[in-house]
């Protein structure tokens, strides 16, 4: 079945028929794509629709600046930004604000349930006031897109990574690049093997930082405690 015809019943299933099919594929990847994932015939279509709406077009860069061009990325995939100096989340591509380079630079970034993935990192570039990240459950994401963090190493303190299965050992080492970072949280990473010593680590490395990472036990706790709640 052609992608087009599969995109447009998804949305349709969903409630969400955009007229860009651009701005369609933006909205809906982050949740239903997470979902369908499980099916890895749907995954792989989505695997390849994702790689085009990740990657980098370095004449947009020129164009609009950095941090517009990645914000247009992020939002184009299911993220969301916080820009400097204003309180309210932009989570909507048809949103995003217009003005002169540099009038809106992105300070915080929420990709949970996105369909970032390593390929559309090099956005970050030229990003230098992204202090706060959250990947949650962000189902391309891999080592090679923790690796190119350290585009944001002058500016990133609170990091989150968290339900992303493809995240192993190799990649949270890889935030020891991460100098300004103050706070990291970590949970649910089945990938990682040694959660101890990848912290022991980022310890000596990053001195500086709080570490929180939940096991397993204490996820389910956390989970118990909020169904007696209910």
């Amino acid at each position: 079945m052609a992608a087009h015809v599969v995109l447009k019943r998804l949305c349709l299933s969903h409630g969400q028929l955009a007229m860009n099919p651009a701005i369609t594929q933006a909205r809906v990847c982050g949740g239903i794509a997470a979902r369908v994932a499980l099916q890895q015939p749907v995954r792989s279509l989505w695997g390849m629709l994702n790689a085009v709406f990740n990657k980098v077009d370095e004449s947009r860069i020129k164009e609009v600046g950095p941090d517009r061009a990645c914000a247009e990325w992020l939002l184009r995939c299911g993220a969301a930004v916080k820009y400097k100096g204003f309180d309210k989340w932009n989570d909507d591509y048809n949103l995003l604000p217009s003005g002169a380079k540099g009038r809106f630079l992105i300070e915080e970034v929420d990709a949970t349930e996105s369909c970032i993935m390593h390929i559309g990192f090099p956005h970050f570039a030229g990003c230098n006031h992204i202090r706060t990240m959250k990947l949650n459950h962000c189902i391309y994401l891999d080592d090679g897109s923790l690796l190119q963090l350290d585009h944001l190493k002058d500016s990133l303190t609170r990091l989150q990574v968290s339900s992303c299965g493809d995240v192993s050992d190799k990649g949270l080492a890889s935030l020891n690049k991460l100098q300004n970072l103050t706070n990291l949280f970590l949970f649910d990473l089945p990938a990682v093997k040694d959660i101890d010593s990848v912290i022991q680590s980022l310890h000596k490395d990053l001195p500086q930082c709080d570490i929180k990472y939940l096991s397993e036990k204490e996820l389910e706790e956390i989970k118990l405690g909020k169904d007696k709640q209910s």
